[in-house]
């Protein structure tokens, strides 16, 4: 490992060695763009990687809200604004019991350089609360929302911090947030993304995750002279991102045949594939998040495993889909001796080292998360800019305009990798491109 890179992260382990996701976020980012920095010594003078491994601002708050008992509950809520260099942060709030400050710090770190590989003007930033949705009545998530919101508007705005959903934050969920922000900041703005279509959401922001990784899958294997007609699939997850992944894969010919969740999995021989099925997996979502044995009891011809991962099916392609390191070493080399053609982590680290690595020592093309999952966060984008001219963009049009970004990203990094010696390394090439971009602005605009 190169010196000074060496340097950084054991002096990262030694203030923040309980911060076990961000490490590992860190490790990944840093010893894969040793080649730039070797060929680039500014870097190193300018402290950017020091600087860039802090964030610029964390805000940490207490959540009080009543229950439909009348009981008091406390939550903690976060915001981390890791980078703005080229733009306002931008960056999901996660509602989910196990966040913590670890949690947000590595996904606001991969979101700076996510959002860098979109070519939008967005800054990295994550935030959320270890609230737990699932069972919730409406007026308690309301309630919750409220107070949430109540210490975050003064910290967020539509040219300074623009948070979006995540896991456990849906349509519902933002319309609550956005209603108390337009309340205590007495204005109409583009703030929140991921809005109801009624006020100022963008059409296929639900689903364009998951859109976006099967465009940049069907990149991957056009580069070999293939594309994804006639290809399996196996897919963690149930939610949004699941759900896009099963109908953009279905509409370019592929047949996704797992879906996941706590419980367990299910396979579906015939594939998650008809508007039916799309349509069941969003009510999945209010009967219980908990559980995908659901699917099964409307579709019978589906099977459930109970306490399995959908890694030990036979499938061309893995997409994992729910959560951080979901895909471990010993799935990779299941998935391998199954013969996986590709692997498209979806999920924002959702591949642990030992995976990932695997996969590129046996060159089986493998995207990262920060690569291949930017189509949420572009859209997001998309409906900031049509929040700012005060327009609504069709379908087609943001479709349209998703497929070019993420025909983009998946070019600059191929490119990149290339350039510096990795051909075929995804790794390589999307944290090079994405810091790059980032350490040019930081170091065009100062010590700041």
């Amino acid at each position: 490992m190169n010196a000074y890179i060496k340097s950084v992260l054991d002096e990262l382990r030694s203030r923040y060695p309980w911060e076990s996701e961000f490490l590992q976020a860190a490790d990944e980012v840093l010893e894969s763009i040793a080649p730039l920095i070797e060929a680039e010594p500014k870097y190193k003078a300018q402290k950017i990687l020091e600087r860039l491994v802090e964030p610029e601002r964390t805000i940490l708050f207490r959540v009080p809200w009543i229950d439909d008992q009348g009981e008091y509950r406390i939550n903690r809520g976060y915001r981390v604004q890791f980078n703005s260099a080229i733009g306002p942060y931008k960056g999901g709030l996660r509602f989910h019991p196990k966040v913590t400050l670890s949690t947000l710090k590595f996904l606001a770190f991969e979101q700076t350089f996510k959002n860098s590989l979109t070519g939008l003007p967005m800054g990295g930033g994550k935030g959320g609360s270890d609230f737990d949705p699932n069972g919730k009545s409406d007026n308690e998530i309301m309630r919750f929302c409220q107070s949430f919101m109540s210490e975050l508007f003064r910290h967020i705005g539509p040219d300074t911090d623009v948070p979006a959903g995540d896991i456990g934050v849906g349509g519902r969920e933002v319309g609550f947030l956005f209603g108390q922000y337009k309340r205590l900041a007495n204005e109409f703005s583009g703030v929140l993304t991921g809005k109801g279509l009624s006020f100022g959401g963008s059409l296929v922001r639900p689903e364009a995750t998951g859109f976006g990784a099967a465009y940049f899958a069907n990149e991957m294997l056009k580069l070999k002279k293939d594309s994804l007609t006639g290809k399996t699939i196996s897919v963690s997850g149930f939610g949004n991102v699941a759900w896009g992944v099963c109908i953009k894969a279905s509409q370019l010919g592929a047949k996704v045949i797992t879906i996941s969740g706590p419980d367990g999995y299910v396979v579906d021989p015939d594939g998650v594939g008809t508007k039916e099925k799309w349509e069941y997996l969003k009510d999945m979502l209010v009967i219980d998040r908990n559980k995908v044995e659901t699917y099964v009891r409307k579709f019978p011809k589906a099977q459930f495993v109970a306490g399995k991962k959908p890694w030990g099916q036979k499938v061309d392609i893995a997409m994992p889909c729910a959560i951080q390191n979901e895909l471990n070493g010993e799935d990779a080399k299941t998935l391998i001796a199954n013969g996986v053609m590709t692997v498209v982590e979806v999920s924002n680290m959702g591949c642990t080292p030992e995976a990932w690595k695997l996969f590129i020592e046996k060159k089986i093309p493998f995207a990262p998360g920060k690569a291949a999952n930017a189509g949420g966060v572009a859209t997001s984008g998309i409906e900031m800019s049509q929040n700012s001219m005060r327009l609504s963009w069709g379908t087609e049009e943001v479709d349209n305009r998703l497929h070019e970004i993420m025909i983009n990203i998946h070019r600059e990094c191929v490119e990149t990798a290339a350039l510096y010696g990795f051909e075929g390394n995804y790794v390589v090439g999307a944290n090079i491109a994405g810091f790059r971009k980032v350490a040019e602005a930081m170091i065009a605009q100062g010590l700041i």
